[in-house]
């Protein structure tokens, strides 16, 4: 299958006149290089799943609730070690061996009560150094080229593994991380290249058993918190600003 290479004034020649609209838009988004159309339709997909998600918020918050989406869920303690691994991104927190103590909420996408399926959300927040934390957010999906990219519903959180959905910026390309539950309390992270193969670089486990634990008001924002080395390209700011910035302002009502 032939790349789609936007490069300017090229564009028509390479990705041919029928692709080439959808070229210079992903240009003017900032994507650069070789890109296949898998890569393409997993562009349009991450893009249409933050979209969805900037939707509900914006419906669901006319609800008086702490978190106007994963109004319920369950937060416990954590230890997350980071394994270092030979694969390399460039980004400091993602390449460098490590241990650290994090805080981790489980919960619903809407809040239904069991065994109803929904969206199942996973938040970590990471202490970075000088004091500051970095915020992680994960959601259920798949693990495929294609699904990685789809919000899915299921009836148990350990039933379906999650990602973040949209990427994170790296020296080495725009980066996609993944949260497999192998047990209750123990879940592998990975991270990808786009649409590329799963590098296993860290292990998180849960100190109690999140369904005992009472919910804190914690706010997770991955936007403004931001770990070493993973930077929020501009379309995905954008994208997920909206949905922030309604979050926030119910919680002040």
């Amino acid at each position: 299958m032939q790349a789609c290479q936007p490069d300017g004034a090229n564009v028509i020649t390479v990705c041919g006149r029928s692709r080439a609209s959808l070229c210079l838009l992903l240009m003017s988004f900032g994507y650069t290089g070789a890109m296949s159309v898998l890569d393409l339709a997993a562009r349009a997909a991450s893009s249409a799943g933050g979209q969805l998600l900037s939707t509900a918020t914006w419906i669901i918050s006319a609800r008086p609730a702490a978190h106007p989406l994963h109004p319920r869920g369950s937060v416990v303690r954590g230890t997350l070690r980071r394994f270092g691994p030979e694969d390399r991104t460039g980004a400091p927190w993602l390449d460098q061996a490590g241990a650290d103590q994090v805080l981790v909420r489980q919960s619903r996408a809407v809040g239904l009560p069991p065994p109803a399926p929904d969206i199942f959300g996973l938040a970590l927040r990471v202490p970075t150094e000088g004091g500051g934390h970095g915020d992680l957010l994960f959601a259920s999906t798949g693990l495929g080229r294609l699904t990685r990219f789809t919000l899915t519903p299921a009836r148990s959180p350990y039933s379906r593994p999650l990602t973040t959905l949209l990427p994170y910026r790296t020296p080495a390309g725009a980066v996609l991380l993944s949260a497999v539950f192998r047990d209750e309390t123990t879940i592998a992270l990975a991270w990808a290249i786009g649409s590329g193969a799963w590098h296993g670089f860290a292990e998180l486990t849960l100190h109690n058993d999140p369904a005992g634990e009472a919910d804190r008001p914690l706010s997770f924002d991955p936007v403004k918190n931001r770990l070493p080395g993973l930077e929020t390209p501009d379309w995905v700011r954008r994208l997920r600003q909206p949905a922030y910035s309604t979050a926030r302002a119910s919680r002040r009502s």
